[in-house]
């Protein structure tokens, strides 16, 4: 569970923040004015977010295409047409 931060807190303690991720993996998250702008996690983890990003993009894009027929992908656009158009609702 990531621990919430504003950003004064950080301005006041940011080297025991830094302390407790480095060592105690501990996770933040950096608030302005109650919304959130930053997250604070270990090296590691990150490094792990972005492998698993990575390697599930890549798994996406090895996929085979789906074989459509035009009246499907005409289909599929005016669907989403309509829908960017209604601001994304279902």
């Amino acid at each position: 569970m990531s621990e919430k931060v504003t950003t004064m807190d950080m301005r006041r303690e940011l080297g025991e923040i830094l302390n407790r991720v480095a060592l105690r993996h501990d996770e933040f998250i950096v608030e302005r004015r109650g919304k959130p702008l930053a997250a604070i996690v270990p090296v590691e983890k990150l490094e792990s977010l972005l492998r698993l990003a990575r390697g599930t993009a890549a798994r996406f894009l090895d996929r085979k295409p789906i074989p459509m027929g035009q009246e499907e992908a005409d289909r599929l656009a005016d669907e989403a047409k309509h829908r960017s158009r209604k601001g994304g609702r279902t």
